[in-house]
């Protein structure tokens, strides 16, 4: 689809009810809505009117003593024990510019999102006013109606918080003195220079050097339009938190200004396509004024920022009123996750430079002299590398000696071809950057509150903004097996000791397209139980697990846990494929841990929340999200639960056999153990060994740790898994998390759950013939075998008869059953043991030989 074409079709209606054109509007509509607005004025308004400018020109030279005069003060966000994490301000770090150097295009941006009238009325604007008093008249959209004159006579003269016909009259009377006072273009430059555009960042200029990482001087038409946007909600038309929004704004307004007059269509086009082409939808590339603020929790800081924009946004500025923001924060466990997570990039980056770079030597050494060598014998150039290896040196030099200085040549001479081809070589350098180093991040939250405890988004939050544990959508691999895993328990038809086939098989899509998956390194057992299914995560147990349940039950149950509830959301996250079942989804950590932390909290949702409540400079608490958040899941009553206690209990006895048995024991024994206090989890890697995941939790809080590339592609290697890569880092976090807290056991319901002895090999009832062991299984009630165990009794019976009728062959008097080597089991004599079995028709107990698969 062409720029052209987005732009054209998107919907008129996403404009404010002012920007429609003038010269669209019937003549008659205009003269009416005029009468209309006179009337109203004269007959409510008039007496009000001009008490009110009296008033409010009482003492008309000394305009700063209107109103009560309050000092900017910095916002604090403090943890949950009240240290301070960092302060949000932004006065010092306005750049001020000079209208006389910004470009045309960008005044036009602003006049026809602001003002579209500003070069012709005299302050205000009757018809906006009259559109405004109409609206609120009528209870519809609610415009303020104000030129932006207005809006800079009410930030330099009045108080903006008070949303009131009488502050409208007052903001009114000081347009018009400024109007007097002051060129069109000083009212610009003051509008512009003083104005929020979000991001904690005041002015046009600075906001063009964080959004763009260049002046205003040297701002697009696009990029001009995109700021303009930002004036009247930054929060919903951020392009770095919300793209697409802003992205379908941006378009509408240039397609205004094409229809007004202000720019070409082929402008309008080509500025739009070039801007979305080289936009880096991870991150900003300039630092703000807040984010050159030491935090010790940086990216968690932002993340209480832009909640606070979106809480507080209107009369009231985080960077100036001096709230005082209670966060769940615990300092001292982001001080330990900020700690390991440095520690375990370091190993991992260095990790995967070493597997990459002994690959590379291997290809040198093995194949580019072979390929080079039939390059040359039947003359086929394409094919020929010689020379790479001096090519690549070159590159290297070009990159880290001479870019930099035609970078600097190109600034000191102006010189826009040299820039560009600097620019495409750093852009390269960048893009190939978020390719090949390794990147991660960790997310704690208690179970079952739901409160973030600590947060890392990535390895440097100065120079990339983006926060990995809550933006990033990366695979989970087999980090995603218990969600659907949970709905098999909740559907009764698998247990605990459920046996399942693990061998080669193919899974048919509903599109009748085959999927063949493999276990890590190709290893095969044979029938497990469910529970070694899941500790080790085989994957094609896994497959059946999800194929007996079904696809809707399946995405139900992971799409409530994950807190995906919009339907179109749901639809394009979960294919209805086979691969769903090893996580071939986008998914952020930070939803992998409230999937995770609603089994230890009994089946009921977690919600991640980071503020608790904030006050103003006073004290006075003015909004308390965690006290509203209770509130509603309160009135949600049994619609807040996920699934059954039982259920979650269930699930949390299983991953805990991760830890103590499974793909998280080695990790488990290297640390000493977690010092009484119960661990589980789930270790997850992706095709190709891109991603690494390790999501587990103790009775008190649940922590994710992920670890992948930015840009999807590259390998870790074999080497760095979910259990060997994320792992470490996991398990070392959360015993050191622990080291104060009393250990405990996990909650178990009163109800619903039932212990029963079973055998070790078949999960039946045992009988005095199970030799190989017995445990203790949990079941839910009403699940639990009824059968007793009869494949051991078998064995002997099978062993016996046979020594019978090789002593009568061979006339053996003395022959032993050890002394013989048995073959498998014969299919004809073998009974049919476990009706709790899961095991299809598809996956037979025996081979086309007729041989038991039991191991």
């Amino acid at each position: 689809m062409s720029a052209c074409s987005i732009i054209s079709g998107i919907d008129k209606k996403l404009l404010h009810p002012y920007f429609i054109p003038m010269a669209t509007e019937p003549r008659r509509r205009i003269f009416i809505e005029i009468i209309f607005a006179v009337t109203i004025f004269l007959t409510i308004g008039a007496g009000i009117a001009i008490g009110l400018m009296f008033a409010a020109t009482k003492n008309i030279k000394n305009t700063e003593a209107i109103g009560e005069y309050k000092p900017a003060l910095p916002s604090q966000i403090l943890d949950r024990k009240g240290r301070l994490i960092t302060e949000l301000f932004s006065e010092e770090k306005r750049d001020m510019i000079s209208i006389d150097r910004l470009p045309k295009h960008l005044i036009y941006a602003l006049i026809t999102r602001e003002d579209q009238s500003f070069f012709e009325h005299k302050g205000f604007d009757l018809r906006g006013l009259t559109r405004a008093v109409i609206n609120n008249f009528l209870g519809r959209y609610h415009s303020g109606g104000s030129t932006i004159t207005q809006q800079v006579a009410g930030r330099l003269y009045d108080d903006r918080s008070d949303i009131s016909y009488r502050r409208k009259i007052r903001e009114l009377w000081w347009a018009v003195q400024l109007e007097r006072s002051l060129t069109k273009n000083q009212i610009l430059e003051i509008y512009l220079n003083n104005e929020y555009f979000g991001h904690n960042v005041y002015g046009i200029d600075a906001a063009s050097q964080f959004y763009f990482g260049h002046s205003a001087e040297d701002i697009t038409l696009a990029e001009s339009v995109m700021l303009v946007i930002q004036l009247s909600s930054p929060a919903r038309h951020s392009p770095i938190n919300h793209p697409e929004f802003a992205k379908s704004i941006q378009s509408v307004i240039l397609q205004q200004m094409v229809e007004l007059g202000y720019a070409t269509q082929e402008e309008a086009d080509l500025s739009f396509y070039d801007f979305w082409e080289s936009w880096d939808y991870t991150r900003s590339n300039i630092s703000s004024a807040y984010f050159e603020n030491e935090s010790k929790a940086p990216y968690f800081a932002e993340y209480v920022r832009i909640q606070l924009e979106e809480m507080l946004y209107g009369a009231l500025d985080v960077n100036r009123d001096g709230f005082i923001v209670h966060t769940t924060l615990d300092l001292d466990y982001q001080k330990i996750a900020d700690d390991l997570m440095t520690k375990g990039l370091h190993k991992i980056n260095a990790t995967y430079q070493a597997g990459v770079n002994n690959r590379m030597d291997y290809v040198n050494d093995t194949f580019v002299p072979l390929v080079d060598l039939l390059a040359l014998t039947f003359n086929l150039d394409d094919i020929r590398v010689a020379g790479t290896k001096q090519k690549k040196e070159a590159m290297d030099v070009y990159k880290k000696m001479i870019n930099p200085t035609l970078n600097i040549l190109s600034m000191l001479f102006s010189d826009e071809e040299i820039n560009f081809l600097t620019d495409i070589a750093y852009s390269k350098e960048v893009q190939q950057s978020r390719k090949t180093t390794v990147e991660g991040a960790l997310i704690t939250l208690e179970n079952d509150t739901g409160r973030i405890l600590a947060m890392v988004g990535g390895s440097e939050f100065k120079t990339k903004k983006y926060n990995r544990a809550v933006q990033a959508k990366v695979m989970p691999g087999s980090a995603f097996k218990p969600l659907y895993y949970s709905a098999a328990i909740s559907s009764r038809k698998f247990t605990p000791a459920t046996l399942i086939y693990d061998s080669p098989v193919v899974f048919w899509n509903d599109d009748g397209t085959p999927y063949i998956p493999l276990n890590y390194m190709g290893e095969w057992k044979g029938p497990v139980r469910l529970r070694r299914a899941l500790a080790h995560s085989m994957n094609v147990p896994s497959l059946q697990v999800l194929d007996g349940v079904g696809f809707d039950a399946v995405i139900d149950r992971a799409s409530k846990l994950l807190g995906i509830t919009d339907p179109e959301e749901i639809a394009s996250t979960f294919p209805r494929r086979y691969p769903l079942g090893l996580g071939i989804i986008g998914i952020a950590p930070i939803q992998m841990a409230r999937a995770f932390a609603t089994f230890p909290n009994q089946g009921r949702e977690v919600v991640p929340i980071a503020i608790s409540y904030i006050e103003d400079r006073n004290g006075n608490i003015i909004l308390e999200p965690e006290k509203e958040l209770r509130a509603l899941q309160k009135k949600k009553g049994s619609e807040a639960r996920i699934l059954p206690p039982a259920d979650a209990y269930i699930m949390v006895d299983l991953l805990q056999s991760v830890v103590e048995y499974g793909t998280l024991m080695r990790r488990r024994i290297n640390i000493g153990g977690f010092d009484g206090m119960p661990m589980a989890g789930k270790t997850g890697t992706t095709q190709n060994w891109s991603d690494a995941w390790t999501v587990g939790f103790s009775p008190y809080m649940t922590t994710a740790v992920w670890f992948g590339f930015d840009i999807h592609g590259a390998s870790l290697g074999i080497n760095q898994t979910g259990a060997t890569a994320a792992g470490p880092v996991w398990a070392e976090y959360m015993k050191k998390v622990h080291a104060s807290l009393p250990p405990k056991e996990f909650e178990r319901p009163g109800q619903g759950i039932t212990e029963v002895e079973v055998c070790s090999v078949t999960g039946l009832l045992p009988t005095a013939d199970c030799d190989e062991g017995t445990f203790t299984e949990i079941f839910l009630t009403g699940t639990e075998p009824r059968r007793f165990c009869d494949y051991h009794s078998f064995q002997k019976d099978r062993d016996q008869k046979l020594v019978e009728k090789l002593k009568n062959s061979l006339l053996l008097e003395n022959f032993s059953i050890e002394e013989l080597e048995l073959p498998e089991l014969d299919s004809d004599l073998f009974s049919d043991f476990s009706s709790d079995s899961y095991i299809p028709d598809q996956y037979p107990l025996f081979s086309e030989e007729g041989n038991p698969l039991l191991d």
